[in-house]
């Protein structure tokens, strides 16, 4: 079958954003939300930068027991006054791909393996939140799945600094992936 004229996006790198839609209510979402707003700025430019590449983006978020892929939905659902910022600055574009999962990783129950193949994308830039939980099992999948993997550093967000450091250490000793900040990624 064709890809129909949506797969316009195809390139080698395709970055993708974890769970940055969030209501952060949970026990340690505070603290989750106080170290999320640290990662937008550098997050928003990235994604300006993925885009002036022709780099699709791919937003993988929980669904909130709605089960539909359905940014608006989920927004209206999360947002609230301690959040309200950040999901303005973080709203998929109408061109930005959205998938929603059931569990932590990207990548398990989704289709966000075959998506990556359809657009031919052999290198995954994983950001989002939370680091130690979402962004590292994503990465430990794509992983297994043979991707080339970079987590810029300053683009992902744990409760804890010291959850978050342990997580990065994970993704560079164990999952060899590439940590460099945001700003001095190239995509060649």
């Amino acid at each position: 079958m064709p890809a129909p004229n949506s797969l316009k996006h195809q390139h080698p790198y395709a970055l993708i954003i974890i769970d940055m839609i969030n209501n952060f209510d949970f026990p340690g979402g505070d603290q989750l939300l106080e170290h999320t707003k640290n990662i937008i700025k550098p997050l928003k430019d990235l994604k300006k930068k993925a885009k002036e590449e022709g780099i699709p983006v791919i937003y993988v978020n929980d669904h909130y027991y709605m089960w539909q892929a359905n940014y608006k939905k989920i927004i209206e659902f999360c947002k609230n006054e301690q959040n309200e910022d950040i999901l303005d600055e973080i709203t998929p574009d109408e061109d930005d791909y959205f998938l929603i999962k059931p569990k932590h990783s990207a990548f398990y129950e989704t289709a966000l393996n075959t998506l990556l193949h359809q657009l031919e994308a052999k290198n995954v830039i994983l950001t989002g939140i939370a680091g130690n939980i979402c962004v590292l099992f994503s990465a430990d999948e794509a992983y297994m799945r043979e991707y080339n993997i970079f987590v810029p550093a300053d683009c992902i967000a744990s409760n804890t600094k010291k959850e978050n450091d342990f997580a990065l250490k994970m993704i560079t000793d164990v999952l060899e992936a590439d940590i460099t900040e945001s700003s001095k990624l190239t995509f060649k």
